[in-house]
């Protein structure tokens, strides 16, 4: 009980202070406030954009290699001349792959044909992407329909000509009404409508199956050449769910060297791209921007810190006389000194909850007005009450040391 009432004592005091010399704390406290508010803006900054990334890499798929010419991530000293002289991904490496993996789900061929136009009668949409899949696609994607279903494997091995819309398209071209069963003209070519993907929006990566539409591969190989580089082909491999990412890794790269014949000691051909690639990428470069904002925010909360500590040696002055008397009374040396600290704190803890309070102001402006989604996590409500906590104590320590040992008759005498 005698803790929980120094605190209040504390908090009383440091409001005293704040009301009898408003201008002297106020600025005092304005490094807190901005340091704070630098440290905590930055970090809901940083969070709400790895995570509004991180959930379009979770798209791709966390158990999801890709079979690819080029790697995602590149070092400093990248060869280019080695990668761009490596073969693309074949049909021939998708069936054999799709015959010899034991550990996958899922092995799907995919091309893309990018900013083509697509039409309905007068209407058109231009700049969609036509991809072209094997019959695996919905076993490699997570696939969500507003509208009709997915390729039977009749139509996918056959060629039929049918497609599923991204939602955009059908919006642009039928303008609400029904597009299942219509008939839409791509690359010169009659093609029904048997599916509607569920509207997802543009993500920060820009990934989004809205402006997609999707063919069977078998019905693409009459419309273009699926095999050649401009239309980026690539395979994809979803492992299954009680396997390991890192032991479906291990048995494509064994089968892909297998399949391209490469010699032990021999340079690999391909590259095998995963989401773990790009979310340790993301971890770096969030990790130099919120080091960046701690050390700025930093020098703020330092010349705060010295600012409260400068109030507390003028506190510490100006009742050397009740420090007196309370020490003749019985008062511990401990006492004082929590005493004092205490009052640190809540000081600091006022300008870390106003630095809080202008990020919340900020994130609602950014929300409301620019549509913009800045979410402030708890966790970093937590990390900013953390820092007042920190730097008051920091700060509050030495002016309370000196309070504790003063001698009780000659602060009388003050």
């Amino acid at each position: 009980m005698m803790i929980f009432r120094l605190i209040g004592e504390s908090f009383r005091f440091a409001w005293d202070a704040l009301r009898q010399n408003k201008l002297r704390t106020a600025l005092s406290l304005l490094g807190i406030t901005i340091g704070i508010f630098i440290i905590i803006a930055v970090s809901t900054g940083v969070d709400t954009m790895r995570d509004k990334i991180q959930s379009s890499v979770d798209k791709l798929g966390s158990n999801t290699l890709f079979v690819q010419k080029w790697p995602w991530i590149f070092s400093d000293n990248f060869p280019w001349w080695k990668y761009v002289n490596r073969p693309e991904p074949s049909l021939r490496d998708y069936l054999a792959l799709k015959d010899r993996m034991d550990m996958a789900k899922g092995v799907c061929y995919e091309v893309s044909a990018n900013n083509r136009t697509i039409k309905y009668r007068s209407n058109s949409v231009e700049g969609a992407n036509l991809n072209a899949a094997s019959q695996e696609y919905d076993q490699t994607w997570d696939l969500v329909f507003q509208e009709g279903r997915y390729f039977t494997d009749n139509e996918g091995q056959s060629g039929s000509p049918v497609c599923v819309l991204g939602a955009e398209i059908a919006e642009g071209l039928f303008d609400g009404d029904n597009p299942i069963g219509k008939q839409i003209k791509v690359m010169g070519r009659r093609i029904t409508v048997i599916g509607v993907f569920k509207k997802e929006g543009e993500d920060m990566m820009g990934m989004s199956q809205d402006k997609n539409v999707l063919i069977p591969l078998n019905l693409a190989k009459g419309i273009f050449d699926v095999n050649n580089e401009r239309y980026n082909p690539q395979v994809t491999v979803r492992g299954k769910d009680s396997i390991s990412l890192d032991e479906v890794e291990s048995e494509l790269k064994g089968q892909m060297r297998s399949i391209r014949r490469l010699k032990p000691g021999q340079e690999d051909d391909f590259s095998l791209n995963k989401t773990t690639m790009l979310s340790n990428q993301l971890d770096i470069m969030f990790g130099v921007v919120n080091i960046a904002g701690l050390i700025i925010g930093g020098f703020s909360v330092l010349v705060g810190g010295f600012g409260i500590a400068n109030i507390m040696f003028v506190s510490v002055k100006e009742r050397t006389n009740i420090i007196g008397i309370q020490k003749s009374l019985g008062a511990k040396r401990y006492f004082i000194l929590l005493q004092f600290v205490f009052e640190a704190i809540a000081l600091c803890l006022m300008g870390g909850l106003l630095g809080l309070g202008l990020v919340y102001i900020l994130t609602v402006v950014f929300t409301k007005l620019l549509d913009v989604e800045i979410i402030l996590y708890f966790r970093n409500i937590i990390k900013g009450i953390g820092w007042s906590v920190g730097i008051g104590l920091i700060a509050g320590f030495w002016p309370a040391y000196a309070a504790s040992r003063l001698d009780p008759v000659e602060a009388i005498r003050s």
